[in-house]
């Protein structure tokens, strides 16, 4: 029986050790945590792209 995905959301959440600027933070406290959020909204787009082909990829069969 297939089944059809109408909507899907995708929900990531990155624990990283607390920095000066504390928990919950969401503005980066040094240069190397800028480079590490960018990484990691990186990370969470591909990831998103490799679902998204995969789920068009069995529409085709």
């Amino acid at each position: 029986m297939p089944l059809e995905v109408k909507e899907l959301y995708v929900k990531v959440s990155v624990n990283q050790a607390k920095s000066d600027g504390g928990e919950g933070s969401s503005a980066p406290t040094s240069i190397s945590d800028a480079g590490a959020k960018g990484d990691t909204e990186k990370l969470a787009k591909d990831v998103v792209e490799q679902v998204l082909k995969i789920i068009d990829d069995k529409k085709e069969r």
